[in-house]
This record gives C-alpha cells, structure tokens and sequence, in this order.
C-alpha cells in the first residue's frame, strides 16, 4: 500500500472523530472521538515517516500516545467526578461544576 492510502485512512478517521465531537453530548463518547483523532494524527505521522525513510515521525506518535494516556486518566477522573455529582455524563452539565 502506498502512503496516499494511509493519509485517506486518516483523514476518514480524523473527520469521524471530529464529527462526533461536535455532535455528540455523552462526555465518553466525545473523549473517545478525541483519542480518535490523535490516533488518525499517529498514523499519517508513521504514514510520512515510513515514506521518508526515518524514524522522526514514529518517535514522535510514541509520544503523542504518552500524551494521549496521561489524558486519559485526567479527562475520566473529571468525568467520574462528574457523574457522580450530576448522575448524569452530559457536556452540558459540564458547565454546573464551577464553584
């Protein structure tokens, strides 16, 4: 396969991840979106570097994945805090935990 296909791949990817961010209210389902289009950025990252023959683009997917997990373990820690104040997981709600 050539990298054009991969780069399409991401693309398709990218635009799934940013649909659903924009359409959808469950706090879960937008942060999986997100961890969606950071894994389309991963691999139009290894797309290129592959294609240019050095390791540039791969080292720096390892660290958007670093990244992605420490993420991870912040954004679901707001989220359980969320639900368990709210007993609800909307964005919307979201914005009833200001002080």
């Amino acid at each position: 396969m050539s990298p054009v296909n991969y780069v399409y791949l991401a693309a398709l990817l990218f635009t799934i991840g940013a649909a659903g961010v924009l359409i959808r209210r469950n706090a879960i389902v937008v942060f999986m979106c997100i961890e969606l289009m950071l894994n389309a950025a991963n691999l139009t990252l290894v797309a290129f570097s592959r294609m240019h023959g050095n390791l540039d683009g791969q080292i720096m997917a390892f660290f958007v994945m670093v990244v992605a997990a420490a993420e991870v373990v912040v954004g679901l820690a707001i989220i359980v805090m969320l639900y368990r104040s709210r007993h609800s997981a909307s964005v919307d709600d979201a914005n009833l935990m200001k002080l």
